[in-house]
């Protein structure tokens, strides 16, 4: 059963950029992508109420240094150098980032476009880079 559930996320896994996963399915991500040998940050967003937590919550998820810079630019470099330091890509989970926030809101497609990028710059260098919004 194991294997069957590592190769129904494997090819999905292997071309990397956005996934959508029902709440139901990302522990069977999480597991089959560290089955697989992918390595997997999960950042909690619940409590981010601005773009710069949200930052944080990614930065503090890939264990990138204090010194991250709370931007989109940063948030570029911090998952690329990263994800790129694995044999073979990894896997973001963003979790309960906050639509309604008016703070944060205004930012999504911003921080999700900086990840899509990032997985591009990844897969140009023979990583993947797979982010699952839960």
């Amino acid at each position: 059963m194991v294997a069957d559930t590592h190769e129904i996320w494997q090819e999905a896994l292997q071309r990397g950029g956005p996934l959508t996963v029902q709440p139901s399915e990302i522990d069977a991500l999480i597991a089959a992508a560290k089955g697989l040998g992918y390595a997997v940050f999960d950042a909690d967003c619940e409590r981010a109420k601005s773009k710069s937590a949200v930052l944080r919550a990614i930065a503090n998820a890939v264990d990138y240094p204090e010194y991250f810079g709370s931007d989109l630019d940063a948030l570029l470099d911090c998952l690329t150098s990263t994800v790129l330091d694995q044999a073979l890509g990894g896997v973001l989970v963003l979790r309960s980032i906050n639509d309604q926030d008016p703070g944060l809101a205004p930012h999504i497609n911003d921080i999700l476009d900086t990840c899509f990028d990032a997985a591009e710059e990844v897969r140009e260098n023979g990583r993947t880079l797979t982010y699952v919004r839960v």
